[in-house]
């Protein structure tokens, strides 16, 4: 996708050591999201309510697994 301003990517604000999986997440007209480790590989969008669906489930543990983790 073409923008004409390049995106601001907020990193985690915490890694629970050094091997982590981690994605950045841009804020746009929809939100961006990208694997840390691999930038230049393809970026998922999805709209802000999807993304506010993910982030509620995922704190609240909610996603399947009980320990939180998809």
């Amino acid at each position: 996708m073409t923008t004409d301003s390049p995106l601001h990517w907020h990193v985690p604000s915490y890694r629970s050591g050094k091997n982590d999986a981690c994605v950045e997440v841009a804020l746009a007209p929809t939100v961006a999201v990208r694997d840390t480790k691999d930038r230049a590989a393809a970026t998922a969008r999805v709209s802000a309510a999807a993304w506010a669906a993910f982030i509620g489930a995922a704190t609240t543990r909610r996603l399947g697994d009980p320990t939180g983790v998809v």
